[in-house]
Protein backbone atom coordinates (compact mmCIF):
# COMPACT_ATOMS: atom_id res chain seq x y z
CA UNK A 1 0.00 0.00 0.00
CA UNK A 2 1.22 3.67 -0.98
CA UNK A 3 2.43 5.94 1.87
CA UNK A 4 0.27 8.44 1.50
CA UNK A 5 2.69 10.89 3.15
CA UNK A 6 4.94 11.32 0.20
CA UNK A 7 2.63 12.56 -2.24
CA UNK A 8 1.67 15.37 0.42
CA UNK A 9 3.44 18.70 0.23
CA UNK A 10 4.84 19.45 3.85
CA UNK A 11 3.75 22.43 6.13
CA UNK A 12 6.53 24.18 6.38
CA UNK A 13 6.44 24.41 2.21
CA UNK A 14 2.61 25.18 2.41
CA UNK A 15 4.15 28.64 4.65
CA UNK A 16 6.99 29.46 2.12
CA UNK A 17 4.43 29.52 -0.61
CA UNK A 18 2.39 31.82 1.32
CA UNK A 19 5.32 34.17 1.84
CA UNK A 20 6.10 33.71 -1.45
CA UNK A 21 2.67 34.71 -2.71
CA UNK A 22 2.61 37.83 -0.20
CA UNK A 23 6.35 38.61 -1.44
CA UNK A 24 5.28 38.62 -5.48
CA UNK A 25 2.40 41.35 -4.28
CA UNK A 26 4.95 43.38 -2.70
CA UNK A 27 7.09 42.89 -5.50
CA UNK A 28 4.56 44.16 -7.86
CA UNK A 29 3.47 47.27 -5.97
CA UNK A 30 7.39 47.75 -4.98
CA UNK A 31 8.04 48.57 -8.65
CA UNK A 32 4.74 50.32 -9.77
CA UNK A 33 5.81 52.65 -6.49
CA UNK A 34 9.19 53.68 -8.14
CA UNK A 35 7.23 54.30 -11.28
CA UNK A 36 4.60 56.68 -9.47
CA UNK A 37 7.09 58.44 -7.21
CA UNK A 38 9.72 59.13 -9.98
CA UNK A 39 6.39 61.03 -11.91
CA UNK A 40 5.65 62.64 -8.74
CA UNK A 41 9.09 63.97 -8.38
CA UNK A 42 9.53 65.35 -11.87
CA UNK A 43 5.58 66.88 -12.67
CA UNK A 44 6.11 68.91 -9.25
CA UNK A 45 9.86 69.78 -10.47
CA UNK A 46 11.87 67.79 -8.29
CA UNK A 47 15.29 65.40 -8.93
CA UNK A 48 14.07 61.97 -9.95
CA UNK A 49 14.81 58.80 -7.79
CA UNK A 50 16.62 58.00 -10.77
CA UNK A 51 16.43 58.17 -14.27
CA UNK A 52 13.13 56.95 -16.14
CA UNK A 53 14.69 54.22 -18.52
CA UNK A 54 16.20 52.82 -14.70
CA UNK A 55 13.22 53.37 -12.95
CA UNK A 56 11.24 51.60 -16.18
CA UNK A 57 13.56 48.18 -15.68
CA UNK A 58 13.24 48.47 -12.55
CA UNK A 59 9.80 48.10 -12.59
CA UNK A 60 9.38 45.57 -15.08
CA UNK A 61 12.24 43.48 -13.39
CA UNK A 62 9.71 43.60 -10.51
CA UNK A 63 6.89 42.67 -12.59
CA UNK A 64 8.87 39.52 -13.80
CA UNK A 65 10.12 38.54 -10.91
CA UNK A 66 6.30 38.44 -9.12
CA UNK A 67 5.08 36.96 -12.10
CA UNK A 68 7.67 34.21 -11.89
CA UNK A 69 7.10 33.94 -8.16
CA UNK A 70 3.05 33.28 -8.76
CA UNK A 71 3.98 30.89 -11.58
CA UNK A 72 5.92 28.87 -8.81
CA UNK A 73 3.47 29.04 -6.67
CA UNK A 74 0.78 27.58 -8.79
CA UNK A 75 3.41 25.05 -9.97
CA UNK A 76 4.80 23.64 -6.61
CA UNK A 77 1.84 21.15 -6.17
CA UNK A 78 2.91 19.25 -9.31
CA UNK A 79 6.56 18.53 -8.01
CA UNK A 80 8.87 20.01 -10.78
CA UNK A 81 12.07 20.31 -10.26
CA UNK A 82 12.68 23.68 -11.84
CA UNK A 83 10.16 25.06 -9.75
CA UNK A 84 12.40 24.54 -7.04
CA UNK A 85 15.55 26.61 -8.46
CA UNK A 86 13.33 29.31 -9.02
CA UNK A 87 12.20 29.56 -5.82
CA UNK A 88 15.90 28.96 -4.09
CA UNK A 89 16.29 32.17 -6.96
CA UNK A 90 13.13 34.65 -5.78
CA UNK A 91 14.18 33.40 -2.12
CA UNK A 92 17.75 34.57 -2.95
CA UNK A 93 16.33 37.91 -4.12
CA UNK A 94 14.27 38.72 -1.81
CA UNK A 95 16.67 37.77 1.36
CA UNK A 96 19.29 39.92 -0.30
CA UNK A 97 16.82 42.56 -0.36
CA UNK A 98 15.62 42.51 2.93
CA UNK A 99 18.70 42.29 4.82
CA UNK A 100 19.87 45.02 2.58
CA UNK A 101 16.85 47.25 3.96
CA UNK A 102 17.25 45.75 7.53
CA UNK A 103 20.77 47.64 7.64
CA UNK A 104 20.31 50.24 5.82
CA UNK A 105 17.27 50.93 8.52
CA UNK A 106 19.66 50.82 10.67
CA UNK A 107 22.36 52.80 9.33
CA UNK A 108 19.27 55.84 9.01
CA UNK A 109 19.16 55.51 13.02
CA UNK A 110 15.46 53.78 12.80
CA UNK A 111 15.44 49.71 13.11
CA UNK A 112 12.77 48.61 10.62
CA UNK A 113 11.30 45.28 12.46
CA UNK A 114 8.74 44.44 9.59
CA UNK A 115 12.48 44.30 7.10
CA UNK A 116 14.01 41.85 9.92
CA UNK A 117 11.16 40.34 10.81
CA UNK A 118 11.15 39.01 6.53
CA UNK A 119 14.45 38.71 6.60
CA UNK A 120 14.81 35.54 9.26
CA UNK A 121 11.55 34.63 7.32
CA UNK A 122 13.35 34.69 3.37
CA UNK A 123 16.64 33.43 5.02
CA UNK A 124 14.51 30.18 6.82
CA UNK A 125 12.82 29.91 3.35
CA UNK A 126 15.73 29.46 1.31
CA UNK A 127 17.54 26.63 3.58
CA UNK A 128 14.08 24.68 3.78
CA UNK A 129 13.83 25.11 -0.18
CA UNK A 130 17.52 24.67 -0.60
CA UNK A 131 17.73 21.83 2.16
CA UNK A 132 16.79 18.44 2.21
CA UNK A 133 13.13 18.84 2.33
CA UNK A 134 12.76 20.83 -0.30
CA UNK A 135 15.00 18.10 -2.12
CA UNK A 136 12.71 15.17 -1.04
CA UNK A 137 9.36 17.20 -1.88
CA UNK A 138 10.63 18.73 -5.61
CA UNK A 139 12.74 15.54 -6.75
CA UNK A 140 10.94 13.99 -9.70
CA UNK A 141 10.87 10.19 -8.19
CA UNK A 142 9.08 11.88 -5.20
CA UNK A 143 5.87 11.60 -7.21
CA UNK A 144 6.19 8.22 -7.99
CA UNK A 145 4.71 5.44 -5.77
CA UNK A 146 6.43 1.93 -5.01
CA UNK A 147 5.13 -0.60 -3.62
Amino acid sequence: MPDSTTNRMPKSLIFILVLVCVQAIGTFFGGWAVIDENQSKLDHGQDPLMPMAAAWFLALFCCGLAALQITCVALARGRRPWVRVALIVCLSIAALGMVFAALGSLTAGAANLPAFLFAFADLAALRTVSGETGRRYFSARAGVLTP
